[in-house]
């Protein structure tokens, strides 16, 4: 309790105890020292405020809630309530409530520079950047010119003027301040100014600044100049070979001439022909060939990137630099043993021709020292280094294409070699800590990708167990290794068996915005494969960590305020913004709201109680469709695929279009499920001409907007699975949009949605039953062996769950049918108990709507015995696994049998008690 330290009143010793609980978790015996000390002094309201902790410690938030809000009406300015009070809305989530809090504080005592102070960073923390501004000007000069706020330029001039701009952090704000402005010549100055030589915390933090103005500036020959000083400084820097070459191409296009007098520019000498260029970076490469001590990559890699953009520009000087092929030798030769050596290459791979390809991998071939061949016809290097550069020459030839181009036989041969320089490779880790990889670990990794190439390419299963028995034994030996974690993840998700991924999600240790960047590869599958616990557990990764970053991203901006780290603020609120408009956020935050309506709705709670807890207001759609980021890294999954198999932009973006729809699609849903709960208390039929007064019709308008807006959003996902968009296996998962149109399950929920949207008590009787169709969709075996192979059918297991959705819907129809049509059949009773008359038919309404509940009993009895029989099968398929041929890994098949157990069971099970709540339902 950070408070207690500057308590230097007579209530220190009184409140003291108290901290000394709460500090050491004992919630209790705080609640009971605060009542004793209350007792005696009634007054004490910091007391009150800390018993107000304790009770939200333990659980009982309301009660908390209500004693804390005594305190506050109070206005206290005493510093032990303020901070108390403050720790206790944190924890409670309402950062809001502290701003009023200081806001009276502030009032009341106008001179307290302190009070100021937290004010301040309390409207930081809820981004009340307008509030922050009157808050630091309004009342306190001397704050004003500690914390450099407002922003604006005037202020920050004066202080130059004044000669009061003493420290770096200072400089950065005004540079800020003068660059958001879009002053860049003013900005400029400063830099290149006395006050630039302030710039000293980050390595060439000068340079970079008038680099970013010239280009802003499109000052090209200033940025040429600038960037050939400084490569001759460093020749391995690579962003300014970039600079230098944009902007020799800058000035070569504009025809710029240098100056017949005086200095070219400001920096220095400017280049502008392509023999200066080609001159200057032959120059570095010699300078590195002469060195003894290794040498650096940059200027070779230079000359690949001059080739590259004279290539793209048709200019014939790129012969003088050489060939392609020759200078990626050399660049073998010089650094082959690094592990960069193969990222570095790949981009300039396209410089070869074809037909060179093949002559590449054999002069590369020829610069790995390998050993004498044995009895399988491998030789295998001797030590580390040598395993890096035989293992590059293989990332290469992939790079390449050459491996895709071999044949099915070619390519097992092939497997055969990187299985035996992975085992062999095995000896140089002997020594290795659990925590580190292995040096031969790529060729497992490799191995596994060619193995998917067969599988994708012949629709041989077998090749994909046998992937997944290579991944295993090299998880046995690099328990660490993130890829093949990642990669078994995703094969066990495409085999639907997600009951090991959680695990191996858990096992990659996420931290912090991984949750956003890699959590899809969990949570694409989480509910889809019929594990809602696993799938509940899943979405709670990603959710925990959006809930805590509008909290945490505050504290950043905080302590970027108290030490002057002002270029940071930007960054930090830019990012919380990107994660409050994330689509897994979006995408999470809906799919575990459906996921709880599915498994508890009308089990536990009602739907009414359960769409209340969750606070869904079907008018309001809080998803920022128009601002949505994607922040999914596609490419966590290491690739060395050749260009036309890697993932491209429009992949991307068509990703993104599939997986908002998908999002949309499952958000009206969640809307109208809400608005179908709101409708709970139907007006009976005499007192319809009052629906108006009950808000009825509101309601209905609001059910009937839903309705429309789903119905033209699956129109728009009709033209998207139309195209059949296939993404590279190692890219972004399809969304789940294709099979739930397949499978009716959309179009099934909106049409038994679509006769209530105007509440007319007639309409239930024109409900069709659940199509059985949709169940005969699901008939087949998830998993089967035949001569001693096994084949899988997942997407049986994905048409079950949206079966089993739709049945939940159906259900909470006919419930909302049911409570409209009970009023009428009792209306009726009493009028034949009036009239006597026992001869009288049943109205067709009641008629149908019992027959509809008897089909659709019959339906979900038909469903569970699905069910039951594929438990069965799989039951009885574990004795049999033991026969299956070589390749079969037992661990990974007894995985996949297991997980597909208990998406039956907890399919199964939700079925059961949905067909409970079918029986309770009459009229």
């Amino acid at each position: 309790m950070a408070a207690r330290g500057h308590v230097q009143d007579p209530n220190d010793r009184r409140l003291r105890p108290i901290y000394d609980y709460l500090d050491n978790g004992n919630n209790k015996m705080a609640i009971q020292q605060a009542d004793k000390l209350l007792k005696k002094h009634k007054d004490l309201h910091c007391a009150k405020v800390l018993k107000a902790i304790g009770l939200q410690r333990t659980g009982k938030q309301d009660e908390a809630f209500s004693l804390a809000q005594e305190v506050a009406t109070l206005e206290p300015t005493d510093d032990n309530s303020l901070q108390a009070l403050t720790i206790l809305y944190r924890e409670m989530h309402h950062p809001e409530l502290v701003t009023k809090l200081y806001e009276a504080a502030v009032k009341k005592v106008p001179l307290s520079e302190e009070y100021h102070s937290h004010l301040f960073m309390a409207y930081a923390r809820v981004g009340e950047y307008k509030k922050m501004q009157q808050a630091i000007s309004a009342q306190d000069e001397k704050l004003a010119q500690t914390m450099f706020l407002p922003l604006a330029e005037r202020m920050v001039e004066k202080m130059v003027k004044e000669e009061k701009i003493e420290a770096e952090a200072e400089v950065q704000l005004y540079f800020m301040i003068l660059e958001r402005l879009g002053k860049c010549v003013e900005a400029l100055d400063v830099v290149r100014g006395p006050l630039g030589e302030k710039l000293t915390s980050e390595l060439r933090s000068r340079e970079n600044k008038c680099m970013m103005m010239y280009q802003r500036l499109q000052l090209w020959p200033e940025c040429n100049a600038l960037s050939y000083k400084l490569l001759l400084k460093n020749p391995d820097d690579w962003q300014f070979y970039l600079s230098y070459f944009d902007s020799l191409f800058h000035l070569m296009d504009k025809s710029w001439s240098q100056p017949e007098e005086g200095e070219h520019c400001v920096e220095g000498p400017v280049q502008t022909t392509v023999t200066e260029a080609v001159k200057f970076v032959v120059d570095r490469m010699e300078e590195q060939d002469k060195k003894e001590s290794r040498p650096l990559r940059g200027p070779y890699l230079a000359c690949l990137e001059l080739i590259h953009r004279l290539r793209q520009r048709g200019c014939p000087d790129e012969k003088e630099l050489g060939d392609p092929l020759e200078l990626m030798v050399q660049f073998f030769g010089k650094f082959g043993d690094k592990p960069c050596c193969i990222t570095d290459l790949k981009i300039y791979l396209h410089l070869l021709p074809p037909e060179q390809r093949s002559q590449f991998k054999k002069r590369l071939g020829e610069l790995v020292p390998l050993g004498e061949a044995g009895e399988d016809g491998f030789g295998f290097p001797g030590d580390t280094k040598a395993l890096q550069r035989h293992l590059c020459v293989c990332q290469l030839s992939r790079a390449l294409g050459l491996q895709h181009a071999l044949d099915t036989e070619g390519k097992l041969r092939l497997i055969t070699e990187l299985k035996a320089h992975y085992h062999h490779g095995l000896q140089f880790g002997k020594s290795c800590l659990k925590t580190e990889l292995q040096f031969s670990d790529m060729y497992c990794l490799m191995a596994a990708h060619v193995y998917v190439d067969l599988w994708t390419e012949t629709g041989d299963e077998n090749m994909l167990w046998q992937c997944l028995g290579v991944l295993e034994e090299g998880l046995s030996f690099s328990p660490s290794n993130a890829q093949f974690k990642l990669l078994l993840l995703l094969l066990f998700c495409r085999l639907g068996a997600f009951q090991p991924v959680v695990d191996l999600y858990s096992s990659l240790d996420a931290k912090h915005v991984q949750h956003d960047t890699i959590g899809y590869l969990l949570t694409r599958y989480a509910g889809s494969l019929g594990q809602f616990a696993a799938a509940s557990q899943s979405c709670n990764f990603s959710l925990r960590f959006f809930h805590s970053n509008q909290k945490d991203t505050s504290e950043y901006i905080i302590q970027a305020y108290k030490y002057g780290a002002f270029e940071k603020i930007p960054e930090f609120i830019a990012f919380r913004t990107r994660l409050n408009q994330s689509l897994h956020f979006a995408q999470v935050r809906t799919e575990r709201m459906l996921l709880d309506l599915y498994t508890e709705a009308d089990v536990t709670l009602s739907l009414e109680e359960s769409v209340k807890a969750m606070g869904v207001c079907p008018e309001e759609d809080d998803i920022p469709w128009d601002n949505m980021r994607d922040n999914r890294d596609l490419t966590v999954l290491v690739s060395w695929d050749p260009k036309d198999r890697e993932l491209t932009e429009e992949h991307r973006r068509l990703s993104l279009e599939e997986e908002s729809v998908w999002l949309k699609v499952r958000s009206l849903t969640l809307r109208l499920l809400a608005s179908l709960a709101l409708l709970g208390h139907a007006p009976s039929p005499r007192n319809s001409d009052k629906t108006n007064e009950n808000g009825i019709s509101a309601k209905s308008s609001t059910l009937q907007t839903l309705l429309s807006q789903l119905d033209q959003t699956l129109e728009t996902a009709a033209q998207i699975t139309e195209k059949q968009t296939q993404y590279p296996f190692l890219g972004p998962p399809s969304s789940r949009l294709a099979s739930a149109l397949s499978s009716g399950s959309c179009i099934t929920s909106g049409s038994f949605l679509f006769p209530h949207a105007d509440l007319c008590p007639s309409l239930p009787s024109s409900l069709s039953p659940l199509r059985p169709e949709m169940l005969s969709r699901c008939k087949g075996e998830v998993l089967e062996m035949k001569d001693g192979r096994l084949t899988t059918r997942p997407s049986l297991l994905e048409t079950l769950v949206f079966f089993v959705e739709t049945v939940c819907v159906v259900l909470w129809v006919a419930s909302y049918s049911a409570s409209v049509l009970r009023p009428l059949k009792s209306s009726l009773q009493k009028k034949k108990k009036k009239k006597k008359d026992s001869s009288s038919a049943m109205p067709v309404v009641l008629c149908g709507f019992q027959e509809w509940t008897g089909s659709l009993q019959g339906v979900v009895t038909q469903a569970l015995d699905h069910v039951k029989g594929q438990e069965a099968s799989l039951t009885a398929l574990k004795l049999a696994a033991l026969t299956l041929e070589e390749g079969y890994s037992q661990t990974q098949v007894g995985s996949v049998q297991s997980s597909y157990l208990g998406s039956l069971q907890e399919l199964g099970d939700l079925l059961r008690k949905r067909a409970d709540s079918l029986k309770s339902l009459k009229i």
